[in-house]
């Protein structure tokens, strides 16, 4: 219902005085004697009463007109599906679509008694719009998100209740019953609240990444429902090929027993394995006694050669400290005492090279494109190192050497380090240095300073350099195996000399990406619901992004079946998504022209299979009546939908009305101004026809 007032900024009395102005107006236009008849004068004299009387009432008291609108809002049935993986299973197929058509009449009944409904499932993004067209198999249950969502759609509308119909079994996010709903929540619960006869795999852990040729473990629990005294043989498999087995001996009928795999990583690249345990008769579901691991099996180490001229206690500190990290190789070669595999290395350390001996001074030409770090000693020849790096250059005072302990440079940056450890490495012993000028190139940056007693200088000890011809980095001085056991006395660790080792190693393996064209996945693993996504960056030659390039995409299972897409890399959309793949280890391969260029791109990822709805069965009616009970609900079973019916219908909100007020001055409406306007148009043309003005 809609109301409408006046609203007066002046008195209202003033109206009396806008009709005395109209009438006065009036009176004195047509008080003289006219050729025109007397009904006619009075005629033209009310017309002009009416308009100045209005125009004087518009400007005098600047009226305004509220109006008030009333709207109804009906309330709101929603029903929220549980529609996962969980539900047929544990429900007879027949029982469940009778369930839904029970669920549809009930809204339809809803609807034809003046409430309005929808339908929320778990498929947040899509809304059935009847309940019997659901199909419940989403492989999660997020019960919690799926009522939020609700809220967050009829946050102020007018929401009556919210019918869950569910088993109680959720396996994503939060426990609805932990949360605050403004609804209330009547639940009907599904399933068998019975624990099943069962034999799952609850558990199988193993790391994302092993390397080629080392033994790895998997992790597996087994969870023993309702077979007491039972022995289970468990398998690791890959390619239908039993690669380990383990015997399990279950005492009670509810048990959980965990068991180690061991395999070794033989090949490399992404590894598909499979857990598997052995199906009793009368178990439950059979989709939980396996499970996929997925392992990539990297010959990733970093390959670090240190040449040195002698036989030096810095060796066996470098050597304690590089091996530490799984992911490093680390090689010895002295000239002269051993030799070195002819490889390619990561990084080349020279320990007392160039040398005044000469040993090993060649290699330095060999390795010219290879990262190095330098470490001068007393066998070192100046010379040779101050044409051999570009960081520093040190000119000496007749062979004579200084002792000098470490300080942290602040301003560095390439990397950082804990302060305990900064503080451990200030404690550290003396080593011995050249004693003369430093100069330090501009693009080097100083992470370690001289200190000479208790003097602070800005004499570079350790310094890092990058440049056009690679990455450099410089320790003026020997000594370091005093570090490492000077660290220990008082640390009992190596954690600080260890840390910094291989961070400078670190640094000077990590190799610019200079590819033009870079094309992968957002994630390395995915699961069979979710879309794979592709990211695409294309440079060109100055390493500047461009874009509408067309890619060529290429998708091989472990099968070798071969899928191929072609998608454009646009400014604001560089991603490419793929959907509905199946379980599985995939490579790609992705080609682009680039300025007249084949750019390549390739890897590997994986999809797997995610299995949550397998790994519990067993119907939680408590969480469905906790929730129903907190929020002011109620709970049904399957066999009360007529009950349920009858509540909804019975306990009806009423509308709920919204009122929205409108105020707007009289002066501005349009139709006023052309009614004046056809007043006065009229007067004018009658006047003017009898022949005045």
């Amino acid at each position: 219902m809609n109301k409408s007032s006046l609203i007066f900024e002046q008195s209202p009395w003033l109206i009396i005085v806008c009709l005395a102005v109209g009438a006065l107006y009036a009176f004195l236009l047509y008080q003289k004697k006219t050729a025109w008849s007397k009904t006619l004068n009075y005629g033209l004299a009310f017309l002009r009463f009416v308009v100045v009387s209005v125009l004087c009432f518009l400007l005098l008291l600047n009226p305004l007109m509220r109006q008030i609108n009333n709207t109804e809002e009906k309330p709101s049935v929603v029903f929220a599906i549980d529609n996962s993986q969980s539900i047929p299973e544990s429900t007879d197929t027949s029982k469940l679509n009778k369930l839904y058509q029970d669920l549809e009449k009930i809204r339809q009944d809803l609807q034809n008694a003046g409430i309005d409904t929808e339908i929320q499932s778990l498929d947040l993004a899509n809304t059935p719009k009847d309940i019997r067209s659901i199909q419940a198999n989403l492989p999660a249950t997020n019960l919690s998100a799926m009522l939020g969502n609700v809220q967050n759609n009829y946050e102020n509308r007018n929401l009556d209740k919210v019918v869950l119909v569910s088993d109680g079994i959720y396996n994503q996010g939060i426990s609805p019953a932990f949360r605050n709903f403004g609804f209330p929540v009547f639940t009907l619960g599904l399933g068998d609240t019975t624990r099943q006869k069962d034999i799952k795999l609850q558990t199988v852990l193993a790391n994302k990444v092993a390397y080629l040729g080392n033994e790895f473990p998997v992790v597996a629990e087994v969870e023993n429902i309702g077979y007491p005294r039972r022995t289970l043989n468990a398998f690791l498999t890959q390619n239908g090929q039993i690669l380990d087995r383990k015997t399990l001996n279950f005492a009670g009928d509810e048990d959980i027993q965990s068991v180690t795999f061991y395999t070794n990583a033989k090949q490399k690249g992404m590894q598909h394995y499979v857990v598997k345990v052995d199906v009793l008769e009368g178990e439950f579901t059979a989709r939980n006694n396996s499970r996929d691991v997925y392992v990539e099996v990297i010959d990733g180490r970093e390959k670090v050669l240190l040449v040195a001229t002698a036989p030096h206690p810095d060796i066996k500190a470098l050597r304690s400290a590089i091996e530490k990290n799984e992911n490093l190789s680390f090689q010895v070669y002295l000239p002269g005492i051993n030799t070195y595999k002819d490889d390619k290395y990561d990084v080349v350390i020279f320990h007392q090279i160039p040398s005044i001996l000469g040993k090993g001074n060649e290699l330095i030409a060999k390795f010219k494109d290879t990262p190095k770090w330098y470490i001068l000693g007393a066998q070192s020849d100046l010379n040779g190192f101050n044409r051999a790096n570009e960081a520093a250059k040190v000119i000496g005072r007749m062979g004579r050497t200084d002792e000098v302990t470490p300080v942290f440079n602040p301003t560095f940056n390439k990397f950082t380090f804990e302060a305990d450890n900064i503080a451990k490495l200030e404690k550290l012993p003396p080593l011995t240095v050249p004693f003369g000028e430093y100069r330090v190139s501009n693009g080097a940056q100083v992470l370690l300073q001289q200190r000479v007693g208790n003097i602070g200088t800005d004499k570079p000890l350790l310094l890092l350099n990058e440049n056009t011809k690679g990455k450099e980095a410089v320790l003026l001085g020997e000594g370091l195996w005093k570090w490492r056991l000077e660290e220990y006395a008082l640390a009992n660790s190596h954690e600080a000399f260890d840390d910094l080792v291989n961070k400078i190693v670190q640094y000077l393996s990590t190799k610019e990406d200079k590819r033009r064209l870079r094309v992968y996945p957002v994630n390395t693993e995915f699961f069979d619901f979710e879309k794979v996504v592709f990211e695409s960056e294309v440079y060109n030659e100055i390493y500047e992004r461009v874009y509408d390039t067309k890619i060529n995409l290429s998708l091989t299972d472990a099968t070798g079946k071969t899928s191929t897409y072609t998608f454009t890399s646009a400014e604001g959309n560089t991603r490419f998504e793929i959907s509905g793949l199946p379980k599985g280890v995939y490579s790609y391969a992705a080609t682009a022209q680039v300025q007249g260029r084949t750019e390549n791109a390739k890897g590997q990822f994986t999809i797997k299979d995610l299995q949550l709805e397998a790994l519990n069965n067993t119907a939680d009616f408590n969480l469905l009546r906790q929730l129903a009970q907190k929020t002011g609900g109620q709970f049904f079973t399957a066999n009360q939908v007529t009950a349920l019916g009858k509540i909804l219908l019975d306990s009806r909100r009423p509308n709920l009305i919204h009122s929205t007020e409108d105020l707007q001055e009289i002066i501005n409406l349009k139709w006023l101004f052309f009614l004046l306007l056809g007043l006065i148009s009229i007067e004018w043309a009658t006047r003017k026809y009898q022949g005045s003005y």
